[in-house]
């Protein structure tokens, strides 16, 4: 069962919307290739802000996916891509339908 997760915001450029949401759309099967992430969701949130949420059953699968070929694509376009740094926030799930 799910009981970690992490929600990402990011804050595209003026001009990179659509780049963004391309890569977002892009990382998926990389999400499906990492055994600990067990939901991944990418959210358009407002015009130029995006999310990622993902869970996981373990700290370890957090860290790992934390570690992982997205988060590496991500941190190696942000400068091109976003106004910041993403916004990290380690989440704990209390109820989960």
């Amino acid at each position: 069962m799910e009981k970690f997760a992490i929600l990402a915001r990011l804050e595209a450029k003026p001009g990179k919307e659509s780049e963004v949401m391309e890569f977002l759309k892009s990382a998926l099967p990389l999400a499906q290739d990492e055994p600990g992430t067990i939901r991944w969701y990418a959210l358009q949130i407002g015009p130029s802000t995006f999310g990622i949420f993902d869970t996981f059953e373990t700290t370890d699968g957090r860290t790992a996916h934390l570690n992982g070929e997205i988060a590496k694509a991500l941190m190696a376009n942000a400068s091109e891509l976003l106004v910041k740094d993403p916004v990290l926030e380690m989440v704990d799930l209390l109820a989960i339908k």
